[in-house]
């Protein structure tokens, strides 16, 4: 029989009396120091005034928790959370959704970029790059979290995750964390050398198409999330995916049409 790693550590990293400080909190505020570390760089890099970043930054962390957590509500257990309105106000007792995340920020952006010069799609592209390093920490906070497990598995690398059953699972969270690592490669490395030379949003565009692709295909590795069923060989994430993947393609064809007239 195969000896698999087990994963048991505490989701509580630290704990001064009443403060308690969890593993996925760590993570994310990791993400977004780090958001704010890399967007005061490129405010830098292009002369602009960096004090702006604050105020951007608190948008887009307002957008994301409010998005994420109204999707979750809205997309994966309606019934529930629609017959316990009050519920949806009880974000500490977890459940974000990535997809009302994205939703979130791209609707915060808008909110801010209306009390500035630069033009919508400028945020939109320095914002994915950030976003794809900050979706790298917070699939680690549920990795410690022993949450979103994927199905079981007797691949080498999988993981037992003692606080959910003792079957070994394949760690879905390192997959769409390290997925998210790549694809913020990718856009850094665009942003970098072709920004000015390419239509504005691709790279936002380019972030939806990677980020959902991959998340479509790791769905297929991914336990069921949505607190209903329904009959259809894809899951809640795939569907909810399709959208933001054919919203990305339909900008980037639209924008090389564009460029060769």
């Amino acid at each position: 029989m195969m000896d698999f790693f087990v994963w048991d550590i505490d989701p509580l990293f630290i704990s001064f009396g009443f403060l308690k400080i969890r593993w996925y909190g760590l993570m994310f505020a990791s993400a977004f120091i780090s958001s704010y570390v890399l967007m005061s760089w490129m405010y830098q890099r292009e002369n602009q005034n960096t004090e702006e970043v604050d105020d951007l930054l608190w948008y887009v962390a307002i957008g994301t928790i409010v998005g994420a957590r109204l999707g979750h509500c809205l997309f994966y257990d309606p019934a529930y959370y629609l017959g316990h309105p009050l519920k949806i106000l009880a974000f500490w007792e977890g459940g974000l959704a990535s997809h009302g995340g994205i939703i979130g920020i791209v609707f915060g952006l808008y909110l801010y970029q209306r009390r500035v010069t630069q033009s919508y799609a400028w945020f939109l592209d320095r914002v994915a790059v950030v976003c794809a390093l900050g979706g790298t920490f917070i699939r680690l906070g549920n990795f410690f979290n022993s949450e979103i497990v994927g199905i079981p598995a007797t691949v080498p690398w999988a993981v037992v995750f003692r606080r959910i059953d003792l079957l070994p699972r394949h760690p879905v969270q390192l997959y769409e964390s390290i997925s998210y690592f790549f694809i913020f490669l990718l856009l850094l490395t665009l942003y970098i050398t072709v920004k000015d030379k390419i239509r504005p949003g691709v790279i936002f565009a380019t972030s939806l198409v990677a980020v959902f692709t991959a998340r479509f295909f790791l769905e297929f590795v991914k336990t069921q999330q949505s607190g209903y069923s329904h009959e259809f060989w894809m899951s809640t994430g795939q569907w909810l995916s399709i959208p933001f993947l054919l919203a990305g393609l339909c900008y980037i064809v639209f924008s090389c049409y564009r460029k060769a007239e």
